[in-house]
């Protein structure tokens, strides 16, 4: 790892790229077997995950959990409008309910987006209720996902940094229309 980003972090270099791609590939490798796919030494493999780890740049494991497999094959974006100062207060309510997997705060004319699941369409309901009878909670929006197109993922940003991004496509925004 070298150098340092802009907030201080250690920045992670192409060994990193290439330990991170290898453990996204098969994340119970050993390390050992990490060790030989990479081209490096066990302990330098070792060490690595360690300070990857501490550094926050690995995830829990809990990413990995299909809340379809749970019984929630339903997942929803909210978006919610809150009283600025009760936002904390929203924050901490939000934690509180177990469907959902994650909040963002957002710019634009709503505060939050809320990534929820559900197990069908009448407790999708219940939620959607549940989140707007929350103290602060001014409006909310709800998207239900119809598909996902493009799942999760880091390994074109991981491929961009091994060998200056070598193999890895480079995507090129398409050009705007032309205004006649």
């Amino acid at each position: 790892m070298t150098g340092t980003t802009g907030d201080g972090r250690a920045a992670l270099d192409g060994h990193d790229a290439r330990l991170l791609l290898a453990l996204a590939q098969d994340p119970r490798a050993t390390v050992l077997a990490l060790a030989e796919r990479v081209g490096l030494s066990r302990n330098t493999v070792q060490a690595r995950l360690a300070k990857l780890d501490r550094l926050g740049a690995l995830d829990t494991f809990e990413r990995r959990v299909d809340p379809a497999a749970l019984g929630y094959p339903l997942t929803a974006f909210v978006t919610v409008r809150v009283v600025q100062r009760e936002l904390a207060a929203v924050a901490d309510a939000l934690d509180r309910v177990p469907e959902v997997l994650e909040v963002h705060g957002v710019s634009g004319p709503e505060d939050l987006l809320v990534h929820l699941v559900a197990r069908d369409a009448d407790d999708l309901y219940r939620i959607a209720g549940h989140l707007l009878a929350i103290d602060g909670v001014e409006r909310t929006s709800t998207s239900l996902v119809m598909r996902s197109l493009v799942g999760f993922r880091t390994a074109p940003l991981l491929h961009r940094m091994t060998d200056g991004g070598a193999g890895a496509p480079v995507v090129h925004p398409a050009p705007l229309p032309s205004r006649r």
